[in-house]
């Protein structure tokens, strides 16, 4: 055996082999690495600096599988050198049953017999192992394969991300006409009247809550988000944060957010990474783990979605109840309609939303293309046709309805977001906001006033800050966006 593992060793391949295939590994990296260079080029140069971020999300994401790939490399010897008692690897927490225990191995992995892949040391590391009396922690193999879902799964979550972005955005862009028409009536009863029309939705829901929910629940089904809906949370987001610019453009600005919030997205947090670990733990036979996991984000696209549309009932309920006190009807952003009081979680649901379905999808091809159709990883038939029908449903859902929903109603919370701005407009206010810092920690204590207001300025990012001169900077936004 140790004759043949080196007759197999670099030194006895031929030269012309090696540089072949070095060549074409590199060829294929540096295309890679230019095709990505160029597109970000082209974004900035197209002044997309929302998806230029997020191609430079893609390319950490990117550099941190190279870093996952270059330790399972390395430290693949060690790994498998580890010896474990053989009781706790065939019997605790298997995702398969034993062949011994009745099934042959070609019931179970035709494919995994047919394109095994022989790695050096595999046999070496289980003799090691034998003399013990014990197993390996994990064979070469298994790490190998480990290797690569780590791989298809990043690139399943950024190619599922980008698609429901894509749909989404389409979505939104519908409201486009709306905008145009609003802008085109200011000055008439048009906006009254999807005033009235919005503040009828809470008509007989005022007092009570479970009718008030369930109405929330079946809303985002049919009419997720009306005219008067738009019309409504435009003109309040408008005159809280925008009172002197009614013909400021909220379409563009929530367009802008859903770009800011891609760049976001498509990273891997590591509290996504810790979810893969647990599911990985999670996967044992008989447990049907993925079955029941394929629920998970249907329910959680369900309460968000139910919980975005009861937020757009209550304020107008709370429109309703101006109206009865004889004061100026007109909804009022606050973050006291989102859960513990920050628009954030939704985001967070919504991405880990994303990730587990990506998940799923992700899991069901790797397991298809390593062990086959028939592996008993992949359960029951019946399980397999829920799952993909369950990730179908999710897609439909986040795409049409609660994203479009999340980029409307987030923005009546109590602060606005990044994408008030334009790009060009955030690039220069960035390097102003950094730019006097600098100088100022270089001028030492010459100007202590100014570098103690800048370092608020700093400090303070986008999300959170707080205008209190309302008029002026809303004027300098339009101003400066007419000027781009």
């Amino acid at each position: 055996m140790a004759a043949e593992e080196e007759s197999n060793s670099l030194q006895y391949t031929p030269t012309w082999v090696v540089a072949v295939v070095c060549f074409f590994f590199v060829l294929i990296s540096l295309v890679a690495e230019r095709a990505l260079h160029h597109l970000g080029k082209f974004l900035k140069h197209k002044q997309q600096d929302a998806l230029f971020e997020a191609l430079q999300k893609l390319k950490e994401e990117l550099m941190l599988l190279g870093f996952i790939s270059l330790l399972l490399t390395v430290f693949q010897g060690l790994v498998s050198e580890m010896c474990i008692p053989t009781y706790y690897v065939s019997t605790v927490l298997l995702p398969c049953k034993k062949h011994s225990e009745g099934k042959t191995p070609e019931k179970h992995f035709p494919r995994d017999i047919n394109h095994r892949r022989r790695l050096f040391s595999t046999e070496a590391a289980s003799d090691h192992c034998s003399r013990e009396g014990k197993v390996p922690l994990l064979s070469l193999e298994a790490l190998h394969q480990l290797h690569i879902f780590i791989f298809v799964l990043a690139v399943v979550h950024v190619i599922y991300c980008l698609i429901t972005m894509v749909l989404g955005g389409a979505r939104i862009r519908q409201w486009k006409q709306w905008e145009n028409e609003i802008q085109g009536h200011l000055n008439d009863r048009h906006v009254d009247e999807h005033h009235t029309s919005f503040v009828q939705h809470a008509q007989g829901w005022r007092k009570t809550a479970i009718l008030s929910w369930t109405m929330s629940f079946f809303k985002q089904f049919h009419g997720s988000v009306t005219k008067s809906d738009y019309t409504a949370l435009r003109e309040g987001f408008i005159r809280e944060h925008c009172p002197s610019n009614p013909r400021y453009n909220f379409h563009d600005y929530i367009m802008r957010t859903l770009q800011v919030d891609f760049k976001k997205v498509v990273g891997i947090s590591w509290y996504l990474w810790l979810f893969v670990v647990i599911f990985l733990l999670l996967n044992v036979k008989g447990w049907n783990t993925y079955f029941w996991l394929s629920f998970l984000p249907v329910v959680l696209l369900l309460i968000v979605g139910t919980k975005l549309e009861h937020i757009i009932i209550r304020l107008a309920q709370e429109m309703s109840e101006m109206k009865e006190r004889g004061e100026t009807a007109q909804v009022k952003p606050s973050d006291e309609h989102f859960w513990f009081k920050n628009p954030r979680i939704v985001f967070f649901l919504i991405h880990f939303i994303l990730f587990q379905n990506a998940f799923e999808l992700a899991f069901f091809f790797w397991i298809l293309c390593t062990y086959g159709f028939h592996s008993c990883i992949m359960e029951k038939l019946g399980y397999i046709i829920t799952r993909l029908i369950m990730g179908v449903i999710v897609q439909v859902l986040c795409s049409y309805i609660t994203l479009p929903l999340y980029v409307l109603v987030t923005q009546m919370g109590s602060c606005f977001k990044e994408g008030i701005f334009k790009e060009h407009i955030h690039s220069t206010l960035t390097t102003w906001r950094s730019g006097p810092r600098d100088q100022g920690s270089r001028r030492g204590s010459s100007a202590p006033n100014s570098a103690t207001k800048t370092d608020r300025l700093h400090k303070e990012p986008y999300e959170t800050l707080q205008i209190v001169e309302q008029q002026p900077m809303c004027t300098s936004i339009q101003t400066l966006q007419n000027s781009g």
